[in-house]
């Protein structure tokens, strides 16, 4: 595959300001503990001169602007405290941000919210029915995703401050999106992803934009609505050693990255450099296959022979790979035991579904059973 390499995610950050120069948006598809957050860091820190900045962004870093106080000596009065040092907050006080934030939220979620801006906290309510009384019950704690998606309409009211040219924001020359859609059922990520390009769409005046995600639905909603814009669409990939990287242009191509990542899993489980990682790969493009075939679960496209011993074991050891504490920083090389079961699981899932078998080489993996030719498919029908 084409690709540009990269030898650090500064050189990369630097790459991407660069393509902005003639670019209005660019979007990145990576999977989990590629280095996402980190690159959008390096990003943003090739702005830092002294106390000023040029990129407003969005990552994990921003959610931790939110912290929650529960009140917990009385149990009554929880509230999300906002950091009032940051410059995220710029306009807290004098534009309004709750009439700008409440119709975004009211797209999402049932629940209200009060920002005080005296003391920088946030307290929220839901109305609940009993019977023929309505009620509305204050300064609740809502749930791990109502959060996600509250701060997600906080960044997007001031995404649209932004785009308006307002004052506040004047320092904003470059925005940066890292996965915003953490705890999003399918049907809000194609909301939050068309909500979000029908803005970028709507101004040509605002800052060049980066998007990285992981979320293949996501990415696809986006490329489809920005192709138009002058948007560019990248795989981003890691490159051995862990700290190198690969770039490749996909911006003409069909929203096909399973493939691409299939192959590289290929080449990986032949080579042996294996790490816990490539489950979680492994496990999204099994998620992409049962879409496609319209299965009810990825683990569907699990089809071990009956006589395999460890058969009950695959779905559990992709599960637990695929969410373990690993640290992103330090990939861990997986076990020889792994691997060998890695190996095996990905033979019989090329096997037993139609892929284009030009995609792969012929040679069997080191230690893998001899696999069995993969069923013939139609050019125009495989996946």
């Amino acid at each position: 595959m084409n690709a540009t390499p990269f030898t650090d995610l500064a050189s990369l950050a630097q790459h991407l300001r660069q393509q902005l120069l003639s670019k209005r948006s660019i979007l990145l598809f990576a999977y989990n503990s590629v280095g996402k957050t980190r690159l959008s860091t390096a990003f943003k820190d090739l702005g830092k001169n002294d106390d000023e900045r040029d990129t407003l962004y969005f990552n994990a870093f921003t959610k931790d602007l939110f912290t929650w106080d529960n009140d917990l000596e009385n149990d009554r009065e929880r509230v999300l405290r906002l950091n009032r040092s940051s410059r995220f907050f710029a306009g807290l006080g004098e534009l309004e941000m709750d009439n700008r934030i409440r119709p975004l939220l009211n797209r999402y979620a049932d629940f209200d919210f009060k920002i005080d801006t005296t003391e920088w906290e946030v307290s929220f309510s839901r109305e609940v029915q009993n019977g023929d009384t309505l009620t509305i019950v204050e300064d609740i704690k809502v749930s791990r995703g109502e959060e996600n998606i509250f701060i997600w309409c906080f960044f997007l009211a001031i995404l649209q401050l932004v785009l308006d040219g307002a004052k506040a924001y004047e320092w904003v020359e470059y925005v940066y999106i890292d996965d915003p859609i953490s705890s999003l059922d399918e049907n809000n990520a194609i909301a939050v992803a068309n909500h979000l390009a029908q803005m970028l769409i709507e101004s040509d005046k605002g800052p060049p934009t980066v998007v990285s995600t992981h979320h293949a639905l996501f990415f696809n909603v986006l490329c489809n609505e920005l192709k138009k814009k002058r948007a560019h669409m990248y795989l981003l990939r890691k490159g051995m050693p862990p700290d190198n990287f690969f770039l490749q242009d996909t911006t003409s191509k069909p929203f096909l990255h399973h493939l691409a990542t299939l192959v590289e899993l290929n080449e990986l489980q032949k080579s042996g450099a294996l790490y816990t990682h490539h489950f979680n790969m492994m496990r999204r493009v099994m998620e992409q296959t049962a879409n496609f075939f319209g299965l009810e679960d990825w683990h569907e496209c699990i089809k071990p022979e009956e006589d395999d011993l460890d058969r009950t074991v695959y779905k559990r050891m992709i599960d637990l790979m695929s969410h373990g504490d690993y640290s992103i920083y330090e990939p861990k090389e997986m076990m020889e035991e792994n691997k060998k079961h890695f190996r095996k699981i990905f033979q019989q899932f090329i096997v037993q579904h139609p892929f284009n078998p030009a995609l792969f080489s012929k040679e069997p993996a080191p230690g893998a059973a001899p696999a069995a030719a993969p069923a013939p498919a139609a050019e125009n029908n495989t996946i």
